[in-house]
């Protein structure tokens, strides 16, 4: 049982078809977020703003992280792999995993700057990204995972990162942008 559980989720089939039927799960999780901030006051457009935020960066980045670690065939027996020549790895890749790996990191950059005022700005948004990458990376070559840990992987995930972001820019300082004060109501102690 538990060998078919791992043959599901640890395949991009299963990881993609995981996250389309939890779909109505962070939809829900959207819902409840928002409406558990507007029963503490938080106004509505900034209730339902925060939720979407967090539920997109969770939701949009989890499966993707998720697929980057997925061992290869030689896990474990193999030491890791680096390549650090920008660009080498670039021109051998194939579109969809160019194309991957512009989406792992794509709903960090569109929904952090949304949810976080301080990360509205795209030398900020490109920081975290190329943090966040380089974490992974380090992470594949640590663990083992018979996967090439590549500058290039590095510099494709932080682009997407910066391209969604540059998407949802016009977003970023909408009225709602920041999240309200609450004040102690009439007659009660502050």
């Amino acid at each position: 049982m538990l060998s078919r559980w791992h043959d599901w989720i640890g395949t991009f089939t299963g990881i993609a078809a995981l996250t389309v039927v939890l779909l109505p799960l962070a939809a829900l999780a959207v819902w409840a977020l928002a409406h558990l901030r507007r029963a503490t006051g938080t106004a509505p457009a900034w209730a339902w703003r925060a939720s979407l935020a967090e539920v997109g960066m969770v939701y949009g980045t989890v499966p993707w992280v998720w697929m980057t670690m997925l061992p290869g065939s030689r896990a474990g027996q193999v030491p890791g792999r680096v390549s650090l020549v920008p660009f080498q790895d670039l021109f051998a890749m194939g579109t969809a995993q160019i194309i991957g790996n512009l989406l792992v990191l794509a709903a960090l950059g569109a929904f952090a700057p949304l949810r976080f005022a301080a990360l509205a700005s795209l030398p900020r948004i490109l920081a975290l990204a190329a943090g966040c990458s380089l974490l992974i990376e380090t992470a594949q070559y640590v663990l083992q995972l018979d996967r090439v840990s590549s500058v290039d992987d590095v510099l494709v995930n932080t682009a997407g990162a910066v391209l969604a972001a540059l998407a949802s820019r016009r977003w970023w300082r909408a009225p709602a942008a920041t999240p309200p004060v609450h004040m102690p109501a009439m007659g009660s102690a502050a």
